[in-house]
């Protein structure tokens, strides 16, 4: 295996590494600023190839900031590494997830972030959005890059196979099928409207942790998936329940 670094957004870089027995890609994001932040650690195993990946940018010692979306292996398994590395990087993660695993799990303590808080990297702007149950974990949410528009969207898309570093290629169907595969999305009332206030950002570009970043219409695609799942979500309401006859 190894890891490939490519730029998908102005001094934000894709660290991937394509997993054969998985199936899929795994990513992370590195955005180089006065304040370099890592979203995605990777896998604990990773770690070596990973945190090399980075060196090909800058020394791994100048991280601050070290995020992710939600507790998960993938995501977060690799973060004591990573502080263990750069002495003066911190974890940072939504308030909640922080509460109720990050205050433990974390070598170092965190810094919990509110919803809508915005990190000032110094060249950057991380805005930290909570999307509880979106795609899963009661602790999730994404970061969006205000300078260029760039939505870092976890687990979001989720697509099987590997992938160019950039694509223009519509991402709803390799994501549908994903989820017929794996069923790691949560579907609720929330998952549409929550999708859709992500679309309202109009983001530029949209980093899958599984699969390309795409550039194109970030909005239109975040609501062709919500539209998706809110199908979803209704035939399954007709499977369990059966159809429902207005009231006269």
């Amino acid at each position: 295996m190894d890891t490939t670094v490519a730029e998908v957004a102005p001094d934000i870089c894709r660290l991937s590494t394509f997993i054969p027995d998985a199936g899929i890609m795994f990513n992370q994001y590195l955005v180089d600023a006065e304040e370099p932040l890592l979203f995605h650690t990777g896998l604990r195993g990773l770690f070596p190839l990973v945190s090399a990946a980075v060196e090909r940018v800058m020394p791994v010692e100048r991280l601050r900031w070290v995020t992710f979306g939600h507790l998960e292996a993938d995501e977060c398994g690799s973060m004591n590494s990573w502080l263990a590395a750069a002495p003066h990087a911190q974890i940072a993660h939504g308030a909640l997830g922080c509460l109720v695993s990050v205050n433990d799990l974390a070598d170092r303590p965190p810094r919990p972030l509110a919803d809508g808080e915005v990190m000032d990297l110094g060249g950057k702007r991380m805005r930290r959005i909570e999307t509880p149950h979106v795609p899963h974990g009661w602790d999730a949410g994404l970061f969006f890059e205000e300078t260029t528009g760039t939505l870092l969207c976890g687990d979001l898309f989720t697509s099987m196979g590997e992938s160019p570093a950039v694509t223009d290629v519509e991402i709803v169907s390799p994501a549908l099928a994903a989820e017929d595969t794996f069923g790691a999305t949560c579907l609720t009332p929330g998952t549409g409207p929550t999708m859709r206030a992500l679309a309202d950002l109009e983001p530029s570009a949209l980093c899958l942790m599984h699969g390309p970043t795409y550039r194109g219409d970030g909005g239109a695609a975040l609501r062709d998936l919500a539209d998706a799942y809110e199908e979803r979500l209704a035939a399954e309401g007709v499977r369990l329940h059966g159809p429902v006859t207005p009231s006269v």
